[in-house]
């Protein structure tokens, strides 16, 4: 089929975020995503680092019930075991050194909304019993606290890892892994939707060339470059490369095409 001739969805999801593809595996994934939105299921989206996993999130919280909710996001791997269990579960005032007043967790922040538990998979054992209390429970034990506080936010969480394969090897608890793998969604990564990368690079270039006031586009040659890597970092990766790419190629008064050497990657 000639790609011209594909359907291309564009959706806007505020913060010049924006979900851009023409590949049809992409649109059964949205299709999925849309249907499951409609329900209170917990998701879990897997994908490669870089595919766009927190944009399919807030697809879903942007067209479910709790669309007017807060959308509220941390990741797992950002940081420690210590800090992580007080960032999601909240604290009591005087309950170690610096915890000068109550804080509120993720999850009482994300009351009426969703709550996104980015790369669930790097988070410690000893916090995942925690945490599956927590999602059986619909209760969070804040750090020091000595009551229970109930919550209600719908949860999404991702992981660009093998939960099944980290089951197995004991670093992922099975009770929560099927706690959490109620409506599992998986996004193909960049190489697997090749006609998407032109899109891509165009959507970014407009995007970026506003921000430089330049009118900057992609010579022939670098949209062939561009077809041929290989984007082991996926959507994050071409992105990155396109925003480098407008600015070697506005540095004129008018701006101008952006050529192969403006890329920067290695060709394939």
């Amino acid at each position: 089929m000639n790609p011209s001739s594909r359907t291309q969805s564009e959706i806007d999801l505020g913060g010049e975020r924006c979900l851009v593809t023409v590949d049809e595996g992409m649109h059964e994934m949205i299709r999925q995503a849309r249907l499951v939105a409609r329900s209170s299921a917990t998701v879990l989206i897997q994908g490669e680092s870089g595919t766009g996993k927190e944009l399919i999130a807030r697809l879903i919280h942007r067209e479910s019930g709790r669309a007017r909710g807060p959308f509220v996001a941390i990741n797992c791997a950002a940081l420690p075991e210590t800090l992580l269990e007080s960032e999601l579960f909240g604290h009591a005032k005087g309950s170690f050194t610096g915890a000068t007043s109550d804080h509120r967790g993720r999850f009482l922040q994300a009351t009426g909304g969703t709550l996104f538990l980015d790369e669930i998979s790097e988070m410690a054992v000893s916090l995942q019993a925690k945490l599956l209390r927590v999602l059986q429970e619909r209760v969070v034990d804040p750090v020091g606290g000595r009551q229970s506080v109930p919550f209600d936010a719908r949860i999404i969480a991702s992981t660009n890892r093998n939960l099944r394969e980290m089951v197995k090897a004991g670093s992922f608890r099975n009770d929560l892994f099927y706690r959490l793998n109620v409506f599992p969604i998986r996004i193909p990564p960049l190489r697997e939707r090749r006609e998407d990368v032109r899109l891509l690079a165009e959507h970014f270039c407009k995007q970026f060339s506003r921000a430089t006031s330049r009118e900057v586009s992609l010579s022939p040659g670098a949209l062939l470059a561009l077809g041929r890597h290989a984007w082991e970092g996926n959507v994050r990766e071409l992105e990155s490369v396109i925003q480098r790419s407008v600015i070697m190629a506005s540095g004129s008064v008018k701006g101008g095409a952006i050529a192969v050497r403006d890329l920067m990657i290695e060709i394939e």
